[in-house]
């Protein structure tokens, strides 16, 4: 061994090493619950160890990208924590992506091999691939002995695509591992926490989840998605200390039957994200389930998390996104590149080691995002007295409606708190002759209950100025979503672009 991998071996800050460590320090504790598969962290080691080494046998190294497509299984985990080992990059597939989105990606980035559960062979074209469950037969279970550098790339994440083609976010080792610390610390978890994971690891939220839960040695408890009686009975069954959803999803869960008469009592934190949860919604829910709740703020440029909400906030904040947090800092930036003062809206910008190396093979978008010496986030917000952070909409999502700029959740959260037979509700703008966009709302209602557009656009008026209130009012018992749960806008604004024609 050479004086520079040695050196590496004992100073680098490698994503793999969190495993490796983990494993050294408690072997015998349970790492995942995989449905009847329990692992111990030792033999979770072992196992990735072996991929690990059966790929350096087929030609991975350092710097090659690897196709990554599977459901939340171990082989997901071991294939994460190999290629991080042997310093190759993963490049997790979006499992509600069609042959456009994925052939895409592999023309993209261009990936050394696949691995890959059978049920998603078809999909990775004349790819070399390794079929999961892994048959490693004599591999070796020692920790592989591979130079990685700090902010070499870890993982090709791409974006869900909703607006143009995927652009892949370069995450680095740097940025993972300083999530994982910076959620853990938030927290407030320790090596005893059992997490439920069912929101998909292809998606940055979640693999930062087991992340933090491998560096800590808790338990990772995956579940292939989100169904509110398996995810009860996983609460039950297995003790679960921590799972983190969407806001529509903690509402499923009040409202399946048998809710009350369920233990939730080992539950110490759920964590939410994507939007702030109604007020009526929260207080239900920390009533509900008895334990502190949490939203997370941030997006997957920054690994992903940027701001919390933390649980003494929650009632005396309400729709706020909460506070800045270690490793992250952040600030509003007006047009021109200024800070601006607590009470102004502009672009919340970041400057943190969890940011990005960039977008993989796209210098404009990178040097646009980075301008001004801030990571820019596209999203429009303000900081208030109290340094609570407040996001007012996506830049892409304000609504210019006669000659006004309206921040489309901002009505969206008027509507919630005035009308509570909305299930949920989406804002968006239209094209309008008179208007130049029409402020629209998209409303589920509660089911049970009878909702007219008058109704709706009564309540708003009720707390909004008129010019804010929806000119239109759509109902629909679905609206459209990402693979994570979010709304996707644009999907209704290219199917009711000309209900205004």
């Amino acid at each position: 061994m050479d004086a520079a991998l040695e050196r590496n071996l004992i100073q680098r800050l490698n994503v793999g090493d969190a495993l490796t460590r983990t494993a050294w320090r408690a072997p015998d504790e349970e790492a995942v619950v995989d449905g009847d598969r329990r692992f111990t962290y030792g033999e979770l080691n072992a196992a990735t160890n072996r991929l690990a080494h059966a790929l350096l046998e087929r030609g991975v190294s350092r710097g090659d990208p690897v196709l990554l497509m599977a459901g939340n299984c171990v082989e997901f985990l071991q294939s994460y924590y190999a290629l991080a080992k042997i310093g190759a990059i993963a490049v997790p597939i979006n499992l509600l992506w069609g042959p456009n989105e994925v052939g895409y990606v592999i023309e993209h980035c261009k990936p050394r091999l696949a691995l890959v559960e059978p049920e998603f062979e078809a999909n990775v074209g004349g790819l070399e691939r390794i079929l999961t469950p892994y048959e490693l037969g004599d591999a070796s279970d020692a920790e592989p002995q591979c130079h990685v550098e700090d902010r070499d790339p870890l993982g090709y994440m791409y974006t869900s695509g909703t607006t143009s083609a995927p652009k892949g976010v370069v995450q680095t080792h740097m940025n993972v591992y300083m999530n994982s610390l910076t959620v853990g610390s938030w927290l407030h978890a320790s090596a005893s926490w059992r997490y439920g994971i069912f929101m998909p690891l292809f998606h940055t939220a979640a693999l930062g989840v087991s992340t933090t839960a491998i560096l800590q040695g808790a338990t990772c408890v995956l579940l292939r998605g989100f169904d509110p009686l398996q995810l009860l009975d996983a609460v039950e069954r297995e003790r679960l200390s921590y799972f983190f959803g969407l806001p529509m999803m903690i509402r499923a869960l009040m409202e399946t039957p048998g809710f009350a008469d369920r233990d939730l009592s080992s539950l110490e934190s759920i964590g939410y994200a994507m939007a702030p949860m109604p007020d009526e919604d929260l207080r239900r829910a920390i009533a509900a389930f008895k334990c502190e709740f949490t939203l997370g703020f941030g997006q997957t440029e920054m690994a992903p998390l940027t701001t919390v909400f933390p649980h003494e906030d929650q009632l005396e904040f309400a729709g706020s996104v909460g506070r800045q947090i270690p490793n992250v800092q952040t600030a509003i930036m007006d047009e021109d590149g200024n800070l601006l003062p607590a009470g102004e809206s502009g672009e919340i910008v970041y400057r943190s080691p969890q940011t990005m190396a960039g977008y993989l093979h796209d210098e404009d978008a990178t040097d646009e995002a980075f301008r001004y010496g801030w990571f820019h986030s596209g999203d429009v917000g303000h900081f208030d007295e109290h340094g609570v952070l407040w996001f007012e909409d996506r830049k892409k999502d304000v609504i210019k409606t006669g000659g006004e700029n309206v921040a489309s959740i901002e009505v969206e959260r008027a509507l919630y708190d005035a009308e509570p037979r909305i299930l949920e509700c989406v804002v968006i703008g239209l094209p309008h002759e008179r208007w130049g966009e029409a402020i629209t709302a998209v409303v589920t209602p509660r089911p049970g209950e009878s909702l007219t557009e008058d109704d709706v656009i009564e309540s708003a008026k009720r707390v909004l100025p008129s010019f804010k209130a929806p000119k239109l009012v759509i109902f629909r018992d679905e609206l459209p979503r990402t693979s994570t749960g979010k709304i996707q806008k644009n999907v209704l604004r290219e199917q009711l672009s000309r209900v205004h024609a």
